[in-house]
């Protein structure tokens, strides 16, 4: 009946501060418990197999073992429970980070303020959504028992803990409009003519589904590809190096005027919008710091609505993994303009928001598994014309 269960956490973080606020954030919401916390990496080892958590929150900068050494043991002992890092905004965090993510740490959560941050309930909302997605991929997956404080496997090894405090999460849900279009029939819409850019969105789950199309992608791609990864400033300069170091591609952060290049991929900065110009020779990139849309800086709507604009029937849109819309309602203008649209599998998603949204307004026309995605793109772009 592990369904019945709410999902266990383990907080580890050297700041006792930082553990007892990350815990109410942690117990203040539905389905979710915090199953113990543990100050370094080498405690949290520790109580793995007792705790049985479905996953673990970590801290990078610890005592005695800190959170890069955690995951290299981790892998050592072929630990699968899934690990999402707290990280700091420091150039030098975002280099750990982007390490933490090698050594098989599922996504980060950036601290508002540094190592410790009185102010993380700011990202509490991601924190609760990060570990309900990752947490309950690895229940379905292993049937993971975790020692629950409330549950009666639990209740002689452990005192059960006080009621939570109030949080701000659920009234912040509770406010929220759902402004998004009614599903309209399906539009007309003009023929494809062959594929001169790959734009993508995605959030949530990203990076490491990143990682792994552009590694299966092949390094003859005769397109240009931009993508809007939801992503903190600082942390994307990062992150384009170490898919560079893994693709056949060439990977950089964006640029003000960045030339879109057959075998380039732009990642955007950050907080900041991209959108593309197509020029006669080459098309560029203009980065802006103009209002969030969809909650969201970078959005993946500002991106498709410039590509719908620039190439029409002559794009290929790809919305995967993620929270919420963003993308979803664009995807569909460069939809009905001709251009091929793909959509990652529910199965394969982290979170199945954006894509869902977007396939079921009529919007997508392949839905494709994250392991099939490389070849799909590699087939599309070099088809004459629709290539279904």
């Amino acid at each position: 009946m592990t369904e019945n269960l709410p999902l266990g956490v383990l907080v580890c973080d050297d700041s006792a501060l930082m553990r007892n606020l990350i815990s109410r954030i942690v117990d203040g919401a539905e389905g979710l418990t915090v199953v113990g916390k543990a100050m370094n990496g080498k405690f949290a080892l520790q109580k793995i197999p007792l705790l049985k958590p479905d996953l673990i929150l970590l801290d990078i900068e610890m005592p005695e073992m800190n959170g890069i050494e955690f995951l290299k043991e981790r892998r050592r002992q072929g630990i699968k429970v899934p690990v999402v890092i707290l990280s700091s905004l420091a150039r030098r965090g975002a280099q750990i980070t982007m390490e933490a993510l090698n050594l098989g740490a599922s996504d980060f959560i950036m601290k508002p303020s540094g190592s410790i941050s009185e102010d993380i309930h700011v990202v509490g909302d991601q924190i609760v959504e990060t570990v309900r997605a990752y947490g309950s991929q690895y229940r379905r997956q292993t049937g993971n028992v975790p020692l629950v404080p409330d549950s009666p496997v639990s209740a002689s090894v452990m005192p059960r803990p006080a009621a939570p405090a109030p949080t701000l999460l659920r009234e912040i849900r509770e406010k929220r409009i759902d402004d998004f279009p009614a599903p309209r029939p399906r539009h007309e819409r003009q023929l494809p003519a062959g594929i001169d850019l790959l734009a993508i969105g995605i959030s949530t789950g990203g990076p490491n589904a990143l990682r792994k199309v552009f590694a299966a992608m092949d390094r003859e791609l005769p397109v240009p590809v931009v993508v809007v990864q939801h992503m903190p400033a600082g942390f994307t300069q990062e992150f384009a190096r170490s898919l560079d170091r893994i693709s056949g591609l060439e990977v950089k952060e964006a640029e003000e005027g960045d030339l879109l290049s057959p075998g380039r991929v732009l990642i955007t900065p950050g907080n900041k919008h991209i959108r593309v110009e197509k020029r006669r020779l080459s098309g560029i990139v203009h980065l802006s710091d103009d209002e969030p849309v969809n909650g969201h800086r970078p959005s993946a709507d500002v991106l498709f609505k410039s590509v719908a604009a620039e190439y029409g029937n002559r794009a290929l849109a790809v919305i995967m993994t993620g929270m919420g819309r963003d993308g979803a309602r664009e995807i569909g203008t460069i939809h009905r303009m001709g251009g091929v649209t793909l959509a990652q599998d529910e199965e394969s998603c982290i979170v199945y928001g954006m894509p869902k949204v977007a396939v079921d307004h009529g919007y997508i026309d392949h839905i494709v598994k994250l392991q099939d995605m490389a070849d799909t793109i590699g087939r599309l772009v070099r088809s004459p014309s629709y290539g279904g």
